[in-house]
This record gives C-alpha cells, structure tokens and sequence, in this order.
C-alpha cells in the first residue's frame, strides 16, 4: 500500500472540484481530531497502536519505534516515558500535531527531519535537511578512532573529520576523546552551522576548529595524526535505486560521487597522505559491495597496514590505512 497523500473528505464539505481519500486509515487518521467518546478515546496506548498498523501498512521500517518517536516528540518526553503514560489522553492541539507528522512520515519525510533530531553514538544530534541523517554504521568509525587513539604506541593528538555534516563523527570524538584536538569541515555552509550548534549543544565547541571548504582546501599546511571521512560514495546511476525518502529528501551532495560512487574516495586516497603525520592513519567509511576496490586503490597508492571493519550487519563498512613513515611534507 502505497503512502496515501489526499485527505479524506470533512463532513459536508463540497466535493466539486478536489480530490478525497476514502481509504478507511486516512478516515481514522484525521479522526484523531474528532470529538471523543468514552470507547473511541485517542489514549497514548491506542495512538501507538494505531501508528504501527498504519505505518506497517505503508512500508515504514521499524514502524513501533517511528511512531513512538513521533509521539514522544510531541508530547516532549523521552520514549521510555510513553510505558507509563499509557493512559493519557493528548489534549486536541497535541493529537492534531501529531495527526500531520504521522501523514507527512507516512508520505515518506524521514522521521528524523520531523522531529529534528536523530541518536547517534548515544548523542542526541539536531538533524535538518541541509545535513545526512546519522546512520548506525558510520559509529563503526567512531568506534575505530578511539580505539586507535587508546592502544596507539604514539599518543593521537589531533584528529580532521573531512565531510562533516552534522557533526556527528567530531562531536562523538571530542566527547570521548578528552585530550585530542578535533578539527572539522565541509562544503556547505549551512551543514557547517548545524555542525556548530550540534558541538554547542554537547559541550565541546571550543574543542573542535570548524572550517568551510571542500575536503582539504582549508587546511594547506597542516597535518593531522588521524584523517576521518564519511563521504558520499552512491554511484549517480544508482540514485534512482535509492530509497525514496532518501532520494527525495536527503542531500544529494552528501549522498552521491560520480558515476561509480568512489569519485571522493579516490581524492581521498591521493590527497589524505600530505595532510598526515608520519605513521598517520586514514579511515574511511564506504559502501558496502565497495571494499574490495578501495583497497586496491590503497595499495596502489602506497599505504600501508590496510584493514577493513564490519558494521552490525556483516558489511565491510569502514576502511582503514597507514601512511608510510617517509612521505613527502604537507601540502
């Protein structure tokens, strides 16, 4: 069942000339602001019901938990919380509110556009359609970066996350990272400004140097101990394939590199080398049937100590490499 994006006709409103949905979902999804009745009443018990039918119906993943986040949104509590509210009844304004954000989820707006904030490394990031959603397996690199910056031999003390977005992979690492440095930066302005209120939020902006500019052109004549990278890797042709409340909604610039998804990976590869220390450490995330040829790539160009990390799923999702001790200086 296709998400259903008419309303259903108002009682006695006139017909000629619009388009009414008459499916029976709709009817009850905009009855939410009719009046109730002592066996029709809109508990939170009964919107969380209602939500997961109607979002299974419409193919959402994870349909209890988009509808518990929607509610939990509105109602300004945390999830957990709706277990003990179950008898609430949401106020009219409330349940009208929550009416339009289940449509527009149902239509395919990703739910963490509509509530404007997506978990991430156990951090709560503020999300806008001028950034990527964070994704479970981008804390793969998360994960790696610490873990190198507490077994390394020779302390890390600074690490560039190029393509930053959200902010998502600096802000992580500045929080559990107490004494290295973090540096970030992205093309697009407004991404770079969601970045900023994100390290704001979490009490770490003053540990993190944000500059705009495309992957190292702000950063000629400096060298890190550990460059980071979540860039798009979608091959263009692929676009299409796309799950349509990513391809339709998320940034395109973030999403997709050229006509087969490692146009960025390749800059990185060639360029990250005279931007690290001697012995420095370049990781990268990549799609999952991508591995194989990022590798490749790698070895070509003369890194060293290459290994690959799965995600939850199995994939070989994050790329991981050395640069030899004796490299030319920085660019």
């Amino acid at each position: 069942m296709e998400a259903c994006l008419l309303q259903p006709r108002p009682r006695g409103a006139a017909t000629e000339g619009r388009r009414y949905c008459t499916c029976r979902a709709c009817a009850i999804l905009y009855s939410m602001d009719s009046p109730q009745t002592a066996s029709e009443t809109w508990t939170v018990a009964r919107l969380l019901r209602w939500t997961q039918a109607y979002f299974s119906e419409h193919k959402l993943d994870s349909p209890r938990l988009c509808a518990e986040i929607l509610l939990a949104h509105v109602l300004g509590c945390e999830r957990i919380e709706l277990y003990t509210r179950h008898a609430l009844i949401p106020d009219d304004v409330r349940r009208a509110t929550y009416r339009e954000l289940v449509r527009q989820a149902a239509a395919g707006r990703p739910i963490a556009y509509l509530v404007g904030e997506k978990e991430f490394f156990s951090l709560r990031f503020e999300v806008t359609p001028d950034v990527l959603i964070p994704r479970p397996e981008t804390e793969v690199l998360v994960e790696r970066v610490i873990h190198l910056a507490r077994e390394a031999h020779s302390p890390i003390r600074s690490v560039l996350d190029v393509g930053t977005g959200s902010g998502c992979i600096a802000v992580s690492l500045a929080k559990n990272l107490p004494d290295v440095t973090i540096f970030a930066s992205d093309i697009a302005p407004a991404a770079l400004e969601v970045a900023r209120r994100n390290a704001r939020r979490h009490g770490v902006l003053e540990r993190i140097e944000f500059r705009l500019g495309d992957l190292f052109a702000p950063w000629v004549g400096r060298a890190f101990d550990v460059i980071v990278s979540n860039p798009p890797y979608i091959a263009r042709r692929e676009a299409a394939a796309l799950p349509a409340n990513v391809r339709e909604h998320e940034p395109h610039r973030a999403l997709l590199a050229g006509e087969d998804g490692l146009e960025v990976i390749r800059r990185l590869v060639v360029e990250s080398a005279a931007h690290l220390a001697p012995g420095g450490r370049l990781l990268m995330e990549v799609a999952w049937n991508q591995a194989a040829a990022v590798n490749r790539m790698l070895r070509e160009c003369g890194w060293e100590e290459i290994v690959t990390h799965r995600d939850g799923l199995g994939h070989e999702r994050v790329v991981q490499a050395r640069r030899r001790a004796a490299e030319t200086q920085v660019a």
